[in-house]
This record gives structure tokens, sequence and C-alpha cells, in this order.
């Protein structure tokens, strides 16, 4: 770093982030990559978006970038695809180190605005979609019963819980 020139929030390293992340469940494998690139070959997400790279999540998170990591929005990409499972030469299980990278963000309160978006429908419909009295006339035409339009149940459970909440 050069005199008089701020460190950003990127570039504070947090050394201890590695052996974090692999304490985590579906993160042990992290320093098992040797970044041969494979997953990036593999990855459908990365062909779509060249934001999503998954060797570089993993050298980053192995770097200790932390709040890089794990505020950024390219964690929430994965699609679990398990292709570049399949390919890994060292075993490395992206799609769960992914999964761990996710829970550790939300913890920190990093959730994705469309987890956010489906707890918020959640706790005020009980399920992800709203069933109105149109869609119980229909239920009925095909012979189902119909389904309650709300969830009293959920909404309380997810208050008591704080699902949903960050930070």
């Amino acid at each position: 770093m050069k005199q008089g020139r701020p460190q950003s929030a990127y570039t504070q390293l947090d050394w201890k982030f590695r052996e974090e992340v692999a304490s985590v469940p579906g993160g042990e494998n992290l320093n098992k990559c040797y970044q041969c690139g494979t997953c990036n070959a593999s990855c459908p997400v990365r062909h779509i978006d060249e934001k999503y790279n998954p060797r570089k999540i993993v050298r980053m998170a192995v770097l200790g970038m932390r709040d890089r990591v794990l505020s950024s929005d390219f964690i929430w990409l994965c699609s679990s695809c398990y292709t570049c499972r399949e390919r890994c030469p060292q075993d490395v299980r992206l799609p769960d180190l992914m999964k761990a990278l996710r829970n550790l963000a939300v913890k920190e309160g990093h959730a994705h605005p469309s987890y956010l978006a489906q707890a918020e429908a959640i706790a005020s419909h009980g399920r992800l979609y709203e069933i109105e009295e149109f869609d119980n006339k229909r239920r009925q035409k095909m012979g189902l019963p119909p389904l309650p339009t709300k969830c009293e149940e959920v909404a309380r459970i997810l208050k008591l819980t704080e699902a949903g909440k960050t930070a």
C-alpha cells in the first residue's frame, strides 16, 4: 500500500476468513483448490454472466477478502448444477462451498434481495404467492380441496424465529 492512499474495505484482508469458511459445513474443501480452472470451463452460469467466476471467488476467499466475497452478488449466482463438482480434480465441491459462503453472508446481514422478498411473501401469505378465491374456485373445478387464503401459523413462526431479518 502506498503512503497517503487510504485502504478501501475491499483491499483489507482477513487471514482467518479461510479457516472460518473451512469450518462451516460445505466449506471444508476450500483449501483443496489449486486454481486449475476446471470449474470455470464447465460452469453454465459463467458462460452467461462473466461476473460469476468460481475460480476467482475461491481465490478471494483463500486470500481473506471477506467483505468483498460476502457482500457481493456473485456468490448468489451459482445454480448448483454440480457440473463443476463432477469435474473438479481436487473434489472442492463448489456448490457446497457457495452455500457455505451464502450462509456466512446471511449471518453478517448480506442476504440477497430475492431471498428477503421470498421471506416477506411467506410471512404475509404463508406461502410464496397469495391464494385468492379465484384460485380456490379453479381448484374446486378440478376436484381439489380449497386452500386457506392465509396461514397465520407460518407468520407467527417467522416472527418468533425472526427469519427473514438480517443484521
